[in-house]
């Protein structure tokens, strides 16, 4: 920022993805904007989802038809811009006669295929699981089941990469910066922002966008002085990292005797990642953990369905998120709507300031451009929506991930491990040449700490996506805190500490 009192078309108050996905539409649209994030880029909730795109099977059941169409047009959205965080994955539905009958699933099924555009997945269709691939690791008495086609995903990164296109066109995204305070004054809004040295500035902002998650009642109340009738409801999922219980690329969605769903997900190559929970959350939602319960009820959930049981001693990782729900005066965590709500404040035509009720990663995108279809009257220059068909940074990869991973990456860089060459591309798609441009043999790569990861991408992920902690390194950016042993944790945390001056 530069300045004494730096002007913004917008001030976007949060760093999740629906805090990025507003940026980078905005700054796309000609807005000249800021994002300011009291933490790292999704601290929260968007690093503790259960990594999927999907369009929300058991919504259907609540009969959110609205959100479920949505939500799968938006799969394939991200399938074609975000190709390398974003990829096809095919689950599957043991039957469990006295769960939900045969002919309920089906419907829901054949719902789940025609509700939404489906270009890149294969439709669903019921299997037999004895003797089949995807009855491994079951018990033998399951003996039927479906298959039908979502996506997983990267989320910490998918968010990293909006804020970074946010950035390309011209967006300021200040990390450990918090908003402390802000108020109307002069058709607009003047911001304190304070660093985590704690350095203050004043901002002056045509609008504000309080995307800040669990924390946006709190902002709109406390900082940002406008009393709201709207609630949030805090909803805290919980997920379980054990060995990988079975062979196959396939996902399970498990149906459990209190009508919730369980998944099953390969996760990292040696994992399987199992969730969610829906616990009701009263307290402050900062720094939220898996519960022994939580865990125990897991390990329940997935124990009617497996062949060895599994056991809360076995879990190597565990993680939860807060979801912030719009309060739809239900009282059921699990059968409060998903969807989000977009709140506008504006005094009688003063300046507005808009808050984002709940929401979901799938439909971030499409989030963000009703926000910015309600902020236009205040920006009539404002251009039109465009982020559908525009790649994500790394996104561009017209031959798809597999060709540019094992054809240029390959190619230009020979020397690469298998494991390496895959691992970039995943993470930073064609920006991997980026990371690598002039590299001529592994000596170039710098330190290696183990699972893949050298030090030359390490100081990339410094110097161009807002890391400045071994954490944000090993658990945000990269999952490989997973894979390593503390000591090479700390190997990454005092390699970071030393180019880092402050956060």
């Amino acid at each position: 920022m530069t300045g004494e009192s730096p002007q913004y078309d917008l001030l976007v108050i949060g760093g999740g993805i629906n805090g990025a996905g507003i940026a980078r539409d905005a700054a796309g649209r000609g807005l000249s904007v800021v994002l300011a994030e009291k933490d790292d880029l999704a601290t929260a909730t968007s690093s503790s989802s259960s990594k999927l795109i999907h369009g929300g099977l058991r919504y259907l059941e609540q009969y959110e038809f609205r959100l479920v169409a949505e939500a799968l047009g938006e799969r394939e959205v991200l399938l074609n811009i975000a190709p390398h965080l974003v990829a096809p994955l095919r689950f599957v539905m043991p039957h469990v006669p006295e769960l939900r009958p045969r002919w309920m699933i089906r419907v829901g099924l054949y719902l789940y295929d025609r509700l939404g555009r489906r270009t890149h997945l294969p439709g669903s269709h019921g299997i037999d699981l004895k003797g089949s691939e995807y009855g491994a690791g079951l018990k033998p008495t399951l003996s039927r089941g479906f298959i039908y086609s979502d996506c997983r995903v990267d989320d910490t990164r998918l968010v990293v990469a909006n804020a970074m296109g946010a950035r390309e066109l011209g967006a300021e995204i200040l990390t450990r910066t918090e908003c402390v305070f802000a108020k109307r004054a002069d058709r607009g809004w003047q911001a304190s922002l304070r660093t985590a040295r704690g350095v203050e500035c004043t901002i002056t902002t045509r609008a504000v966008v309080n995307a800040a998650g669990p924390w946006v009642k709190q902002v709109l109340n406390d900082r940002l002085h406008q009393p709201s009738r709207d609630n949030v409801k805090l909803v805290k999922g919980s997920h379980i990292v054990v060995p990988r219980l079975y062979p196959g690329a396939h996902a399970f969605i498990l149906q459990n005797d209190d009508r919730r769903v369980v998944f099953m997900i390969p996760y990292e190559e040696n994992y399987t990642l199992i969730g969610t929970t829906d616990i009701a959350l009263g307290g402050d939602p900062a720094k939220p953990v898996a519960s022994p319960e939580e865990i125990a009820y897991l390990c329940r959930a997935v124990n009617r369905y497996l062949a060895q049981p599994l056991a809360p001693a076995d879990v190597v990782w565990s993680y939860a998120g807060i979801r912030p729900l719009y309060d739809d005066g239900t009282a059921d965590p699990s059968a409060v709507t998903r969807d989000y709500t977009l709140r506008l404040d504006s005094d009688a035509g003063a300046a507005p300031v808009l808050s984002v009720f709940g929401g979901k990663i799938t439909t971030y995108r499409k989030l963000a451009e009703h926000a910015l279809d309600k902020l236009q009257p205040w920006f009539p220059a404002m251009r039109p929506a465009w982020t559908a068909g525009t790649a994500l940074p790394g996104g561009d990869l017209p031959a798809g991930l597999e060709q540019f991973t094992e054809g240029e990456l390959r190619r230009a860089w020979p020397w690469l491990s298998d494991g390496v060459r895959r691992a970039l591309a995943r993470r930073h798609g064609s920006n991997a040449r980026q990371v690598l441009e002039g590299s001529q043999s592994l000596s170039d790569l710098g330190s290696y700490f183990g699972a893949d990861l050298y030090a030359r991408e390490v100081d990339y992920m410094l110097r161009h996506e807002w890391a400045c902690t071994g954490e944000d390194i090993l658990y945000r950016r990269t999952k490989c805190g997973l894979h390593l042993t503390a000591a090479q944790q700390e190997a990454v945390a005092l390699y970071v500490a030393a180019r880092v001056t402050a956060c």
